[in-house]
C-alpha cells in the first residue's frame, strides 16, 4: 500500500495582496485531479499572517476549497520567526501570533500513523523558543520517537534542519539553528528520521545525509532572486510527491503543473518589506 502526500508550501496567500493566488488555485486544480492521500502545507501558508489575521483567514478558506485532507505547518510569515533567528521583518514568534494561526489552522505540531509510517509535523518556529508552548512540543516530539515501534519516521517543518551537515554552526534565518537543532535530534532519542521534508527555502533538493532522505519543498507561489536566495537546488513553483510505501520504502518527486507561471518575487516589490 502506498500513501501519497502532496506537499505544498510557502503559499503566501492574501485577499489584500493577492498576487500568489491564480497559482494557488491551478495547484490546486492539479491537486484534485491527482487526489493525493493528504495535502501538506509545511508553512508560509500566507502573506503576512504574523501581523495580519486577514491574511490567515484568506488561506485557510483557500485551502477549504481544495476539498481534499489537508494539514499544516506553520512557516515565520505566518506566526514570526524563530527567536533565536537573526531580526526579520515579521518579528518574533510569540503567544498572541502563535494564538491566531491556532484558531484559523488547528494544532501547530501533530502525529498520525499510516501503514508503515508514522508522520510527525513540527512548529520550527518553537524550536529554541522560551514559551511554554515550546516545552509542550518537546514532550510531543519525545513520546512521538519513543512510541515509533517498526513504523518508519517521517518528519515534517517549515524550515530546513541545515544545508549539508548537521553539525553546521552558522546562525541563519534559513536553517534550524544549532543548538534547537541538537535539542531536536536528542528527543528523537535515537530514532532516525527515513525522510525529513521541509518548505521555506523556495527551491527544490533531495539529498541523504547520514542516511536520511532531506527534501526540500519548492513554493507554490513564487522563487527568490538570487541576490537573495543561492541556487541550492531547482527553482520552480510547484509541489512535491511524497510516496511512502508500507515497507519502509520511500520517494519523492518535484511536480511542475503546466500553466504556473514561475513568478519571481522581485517582480512584486509590493508583496512584503523591501528586498
Amino acid at each position: 500500500m502506498t500513501f501519497r502526500i502532496a506537499q505544498i508550501s510557502d503559499s503566501h496567500l492574501s485577499d489584500e495582496k493577492p498576487f500568489f493566488v491564480d497559482n494557488f488555485v491551478r495547484i490546486g486544480e492539479a491537486l484534485r485531479a491527482d487526489r493525493p492521500d493528504l495535502v501538506l502545507n509545511s508553512g508560509d501558508i500566507s502573506l503576512d499572517g504574523a501581523s495580519a489575521e486577514s491574511d490567515l483567514a484568506a488561506a485557510r478558506a483557500l485551502h477549504d476549497g481544495l476539498d481534499l485532507p489537508v494539514r499544516f505547518l506553520p512557516g515565520n510569515h505566518d506566526i514570526g520567526d524563530c527567536q533565536d533567528a537573526p531580526a526579520h521583518g515579521e518579528g518574533a514568534i510569540d503567544a498572541v501570533r502563535r494564538e491566531r494561526y491556532l484558531r484559523h489552522f488547528g494544532a501547530d505540531w501533530w502525529s498520525f500513523d499510516v501503514p508503515g509510517w508514522r508522520l510527525l509535523g513540527i512548529n520550527a518556529q518553537l524550536l529554541g523558543s522560551d514559551l511554554s508552548a515550546a516545552e509542550q512540543q518537546d514532550a510531543a516530539i519525545a513520546e512521538a520517537a519513543a512510541g515509533l515501534g517498526r513504523r518508519s519516521l517521517a518528519l515534517f517543518l517549515h524550515k530546513p534542519m541545515f544545508d549539508r551537515d548537521v553539525e553546521e554552526t552558522e546562525i541563519t534565518g534559513r536553517f534550524v539553528n544549532p543548538a534547537p537543532r541538537q535539542r531536536l535530534v536528542a528527543l528523537l532519542g535515537g530514532a532516525v528520521p527515513a525522510l525529513v521534508a521541509c518548505g521555506h527555502v523556495h527551491q527544490y533538493r533531495s539529498t541523504d545525509a547520514a542516511g536520511v532522505r532531506h527534501v526540500w519543498g519548492t513554493s507554490t507561489a513564487f522563487v527568490l532572486p538570487d541576490r537573495l536566495q543561492p541556487r541550492y537546488g531547482t527553482k520552480e513553483v510547484g509541489y512535491v510527491e511524497h510516496r511512502l510505501e508500507a515497507d519502509g520504502g520511500h520517494d519523492s518527486r518535484l511536480v511542475q503543473v503546466a500553466g504556473v507561471p514561475t513568478l519571481n518575487i522581485a517582480d512584486f516589490p509590493g508583496a512584503y518589506g523591501p528586498l
